[in-house]
């Protein structure tokens, strides 16, 4: 599972065999169950959550008592409240399992002390962060610009297995659809 990781900082940034082996060292290979709670609202969100196999959600409840889904994680995606990460205080979401999932899960301080000793790991989440930036204004864009449907329509055409591998009712909280919404927008596109 390592070799997964690597993989992908090798997108981003050289690094020797030596130097993955140290930097992995500030990092432990967690496993989760099935919808197991990584964060509730209320705690101090203590680590950086990068997904080697499995998803992650993050979610908010409503006024209205629902969970509203704000960010998925699938392999290779970071998930975090940066908020209380960074600040040390209360997270106002979950971060839940949507399936088993396999982690490397690093703390704030351990985090912190990476990017002491290992510099080029700034480049690398500069760049990580940018690309989740760039992806939370599109999804501002689409929420403000597209109706329902056409927001849909991007989601299955800019990610159609993510479509397919996260279950409905969760596609339809990250849209802020009711799940019946889905069922008979999912209905009319086939036919």
């Amino acid at each position: 599972m390592s070799q997964i990781f690597k993989s992908h900082l090798e997108k981003f940034i050289t690094i020797n065999d030596e130097e993955f082996e140290k930097i992995l060292s500030f990092f432990e290979v967690k496993t989760f169950a099935k919808k197991e709670d990584l964060l509730k609202e209320g705690q101090v969100c203590r680590h950086n959550y990068f997904v080697l196999k499995g998803l992650l959600r993050k979610f908010f409840i409503t006024e209205k008592g629902t969970e509203q889904t704000t960010e998925f994680a699938i392999e290779t995606w970071w998930m975090t409240d940066n908020i209380s990460y960074e600040h040390k205080t209360p997270s106002e979401f979950y971060i839940q399992t949507v399936e088993k999932s396999e982690l490397l899960v690093i703390s704030c301080d351990a985090q912190e002390q990476l990017l002491e000793e290992f510099p080029v790991m700034e480049k690398y989440f500069r760049i990580i962060y940018q690309r989740a930036f760039a992806a939370s204004q599109n999804r501002v864009k689409y929420i403000f610009s597209f109706s329902k449907e056409d927001f849909y329509l991007q989601l299955l055409q800019k990610q159609p297995a993510f479509v397919q591998r996260v279950p409905q009712y969760l596609i339809a909280s990250f849209l802020g659809f009711t799940p019946e919404y889905l069922s008979e927008l999912r209905k009319k596109i086939v036919s």
